[in-house]
Parts: structure tokens; C-alpha cells; sequence
């Protein structure tokens, strides 16, 4: 199959879930023998034009700034994005680019030729309704999540619309849990178009076997958590999908049944300097430890393997790429469960097979419930860690999420 992505992120350039997915469905895609093309952003035209990495061809056109002469015909709703109205061009500007090089220089010019479009929320689409236009090729819209859900209702009314056109121009519109899949019909995305392909992880990267006891201390200590004392961890962007405020607030009743115990906030976001003050009103600042950069990867796995509960109490959640990697780290998870949340899909709260607790992101004694029945049984604990790795190379392996992908595909190739 030949295949042709428009994502906005992409090695060097990764922001987020997107990346990391784009990243690993592409190289999995490639490994499996399939030819990958890949149009990503040339992020201040710095890098360059073409490469191919790991079996992948990733073209970064050059992009040209825009900004001036959109603003000579656009909405008054985009005028007023003030300085981000550069970013709206460069998507612009972006996904023009990269469909004319497909159209133009790689099909028309050099004769290559393509069976399928996947294009990435609305920061890609664009591009591929263009493509799909010029060389009549099937389309699928890869939606992770949408305007109103990243907005929490409110959001611009130009990116709603081009992702309600993407979902009506594609042939098939993937999404990423079956919460989102709710949304989008709400939103009005057709029904029929509308398949369902979680997301994944790498368990060979994702081992708690690959870090030591040594390594697991040694981290804690770093952040002043004594061996004897329960670590929370929180990783994600600091924001108030993520519910991080919330679960600041839930430590005071933990901390009542269980003193020895710290949270670690990991993520950066513009709610840090609220949360810190949240943190100091409630006398609990020494219990609540932020660290606010990007780590690599192989330090964020061992955040993980050093806590004793990973808790991501969003409040919107496509999927949760997040939630994935600690199952895959054998930590039982404690997730929101409300509204289009694909962490209740990933988390079993009850049976045989519990992997974590379910709670109301919305209420901070709620979340101290879900922590403190992680911390009160230690046995549980494990066995839940134990049985979220089984479910991870179960259902959740990029293996397994690529082979979905490629059938849907499959679906709509003439």
C-alpha cells in the first residue's frame, strides 16, 4: 500500500499525542512493508526538506508567511487571535505547500503514485481535502480530537468548520475512542464514515523490567520523596482539560489517611502558577512537587516505574496516549470517566481483570477516593499493575493498532 500522511507534527517537531502517534504508526506502517510518505510543518523553515527516517520519506516544504495578506480578507473571529494569527497561517501556508508538492512535483512531476490520504485533525486536513480533489484518492480524516472538546465548548468557529467540512469531504473519518466517535455524531459527522482505531504503545520501551529498584530510588530522592512515602504522579499539559487543578485539591483528603504521601506534577501549561498558589492556600505546598519541562523519554519512563499510582483526571480525553504508557509500566491508574473520555475505555474499574479506578474528574473527593484505594491495599496494587500490562499487549500494541488502520484502509482502496 502506498501511503500518504499530512500531520503537523512530526520528528524533530512533536508537541504532543499527535506526534508520538504519527510517529509510530508511520514507522510501523513502513515495517510492515508498506511505502510511507509523510508532509510535515518545517518549523521556521529550519530543518530540512527531506529525509527519510526509519523507512518513512518525510517531506517538509518551506512554507511562506502569509500572515499579512490574510489579514486582508479574513473573519473578524481570525483577526482577533491578535499574535496567533501568525499560527493560522502557517498552517495555511503548511498544508498548501504540501498538497502542491504531492499533487504537483511528486505525482504530476516525478510520477509517483499514491492509494490513500490520511490526513490529521485540522491542522492536516486541509491539505488532504486538496490532494483527494486533484488525484481523486480516497481520504480518511484522522481525527484525535476536536475545537469544542480542546476548547471545553467555546474555541474558534473557522477550525469548527474545517473539521465538520473535513468529516463530510473524507471518505472515512478514524477516531480515536469510542467516546470520540460520540462526539463527532453529535457534531454532526456522518455515522456511516466513522471507525474506531485506539491508540497504542511500544511494551518493549514501556518495560518496568528495564528499570532497576536502584534507578526507581535514586529518582525519588532526587525530588525529596523518601523511600518509605506513596508517589502520585501526574504527567500532562497543565491545563484545565487535564483536571490538574482538581486533583491539587483532592491531596488534603488523601494526605488525611495516608500523611506520607507527595504528588509530582510533571508538564508545563499556563495553570502552574494558579496550581502552585492552590497548592500554598491549602498548607500542602511541600506535598506537591512540580517540574515544569519536557523530559526525554527515557526519564519519563522512569517517572512512571518510580511512582505507586499514575492519576489523570481530565475532564476531555480522546484517548490518552499517557494513561497507556503506565498500564504498559504496570501501574494501576486512576482516570476520569466523564464525557468524551477514552481513559474509561483503556482503565477496567471492576473484575477479575481491574487495571484502576474510574472517578468524576470533576470532584476532588472523588479523586482522593479512587488514590486512596490504590494506596490502602499494596497487594491489590501490584495485581492491578500486573493485569494492565496484560491488557496493554492485549489490545494496545502499535502492532495491533497499525494492522486496524491498514484494514480500514483496505475498506476504501479501489
Amino acid at each position: 500500500m502506498k501511503i500518504a500522511h499530512f500531520t503537523w507534527e512530526y520528528p524533530p517537531v512533536i508537541f504532543g499525542g499527535l506526534g508520538t502517534f504519527a510517529t509510530e504508526i508511520t514507522q510501523k506502517q513502513a515495517s510492515l512493508g508498506h511505502n510511507v510518505t509523510v508532509f510535515s510543518l518545517n518549523e521556521n523553515n529550519a530543518l530540512t526538506t527531506y529525509e527519510n527516517i526509519n523507512g518513512v520519506d518525510v517531506y517538509r516544504p518551506k512554507t511562506l508567511d502569509l500572515t499579512d495578506t490574510f489579514r486582508l480578507f479574513t473573519t473578524y473571529e481570525l483577526k482577533s487571535w491578535g499574535p496567533n494569527f501568525k499560527f493560522f497561517a502557517d498552517v495555511i501556508s503548511y498544508n498548501i505547500m504540501s498538497a502542491s508538492q504531492m499533487v504537483n512535483l511528486l505525482v504530476r512531476t516525478e510520477e509517483k503514485n499514491f492509494d490513500i490520504i490520511d490526513a490529521h485533525d485540522w491542522l492536516g486536513i486541509m491539505g488532504g481535502i486538496i490532494a483527494k480533489k486533484e488525484l481523486k484518492l480516497p481520504l480518511m480524516f484522522h481525527v484525535h480530537s476536536t475545537e469544542v472538546g480542546r476548547s471545553v465548548g467555546r474555541g474558534s468557529h473557522t477550525i469548527k468548520d474545517i473539521e465538520y467540512e473535513g468529516g463530510q469531504v473524507a471518505d472515512c473519518v478514524i477516531t480515536v475512542s469510542f467516546a470520540m466517535k460520540d462526539e463527532l455524531e453529535k457534531l454532526g459527522f456522518p455515522p456511516d464514515k466513522i471507525r474506531v482505531c485506539w491508540n497504542g504503545v511500544n511494551p518493549n520501551k514501556y518495560d518496568p523490567l528495564k528499570v532497576s529498584q536502584e534507578e526507581r530510588l535514586k529518582l525519588r530522592r532526587s525530588y525529596g520523596i523518601n523511600d518509605n512515602e506513596n508517589m502520585i504522579f501526574f504527567i500532562g499539559r497543565l491545563v484545565t482539560v487535564k483536571g490538574v487543578d482538581k486533583l491539587v485539591k483532592a491531596m488534603p483528603s488523601v494526605l488525611n489517611d495516608f500523611p506520607n504521601t507527595k504528588l509530582l506534577i510533571l508538564g508545563i501549561g499556563d495553570m502552574e502558577w494558579n496550581l502552585k498558589d492552590t497548592a500554598r492556600n491549602l498548607g500542602i505546598q511541600d506535598k506537591v512537587i512540580f517540574r515544569t519541562e519536557f523530559i526525554s523519554e527515557p526519564e519519563r519512563i522512569k517517572h512512571y516505574a518510580a511512582s505507586n499510582c499514575v492519576v489523570l483526571p481530565s475532564i476531555y480525553e480522546p484517548f490518552g496516549i499517557v494513561c497507556t504508557e503506565s498500564m504498559s509500566m504496570g501501574k494501576p491508574t486512576v482516570v476520569g470517566a466523564r464525557g468524551t473520555n477514552g481513559l474509561r475505555e483503556q482503565i477496567l474499574p471492576t473484575g477479575e481483570k481491574q487495571n484502576g479506578y474510574h472517578i468524576n474528574p470533576y470532584d476532588p473527593q472523588d479523586i482522593a477516593w479512587g488514590i486512596k484505594q490504590v494506596l490502602q491495599d499494596q497487594k491489590r496494587a501490584e495485581l492491578m499493575g500486573q493485569n494492565a500490562r496484560k491488557r496493554v499487549l492485549e489490545m494496545f500494541t502499535w502492532e495491533k493498532v497499525a494492522q486496524r488502520i491498514l484494514n480500514i484502509y483496505q475498506e476504501f482502496i479501489k
